[in-house]
């Protein structure tokens, strides 16, 4: 979840619950049954806030933990063709360097 959509459903659920209660104040109950309704509603809305914000850590957790391995994968795989490409540029080098010892020879006789 990005962090717009993260506020965007907190602004939603602060809005509702705000609602709510307000709802429930202007209500013609009695203030014991009103106070017992804007609690239950209280523990209501924090066991969502709370419900919903362990779905997105988990969620955040799943994604950073994929993004990690996949990085992983890539940099080893990158490691490796550089490993290949230094293998092949050292025989380049020892196959000049015998060229370059033959020569001198030829030349020392």
């Amino acid at each position: 979840m990005t962090n717009d959509n993260g506020n965007t459903l907190l602004a939603l659920l602060t809005g509702a619950a705000i609602g709510a209660g307000i709802g429930i104040l202007y209500a013609p109950d009695k203030g014991v049954k009103t106070r017992k309704r804007i609690k239950k509603k209280a523990i209501q809305t924090s066991d969502d806030l709370t419900s919903r914000i362990s779905h997105a850590t988990e969620e955040l957790t799943k994604t950073a933990e994929a993004k990690k391995v996949d990085f992983e994968h890539k940099l080893e795989e990158t490691l490796s063709n550089m490993s290949y490409k230094a293998d092949d540029i050292i025989s380049a080098l020892e196959k000049k360097l015998s060229d370059l010892k033959n020569k001198n020879a030829q030349l020392q006789k």
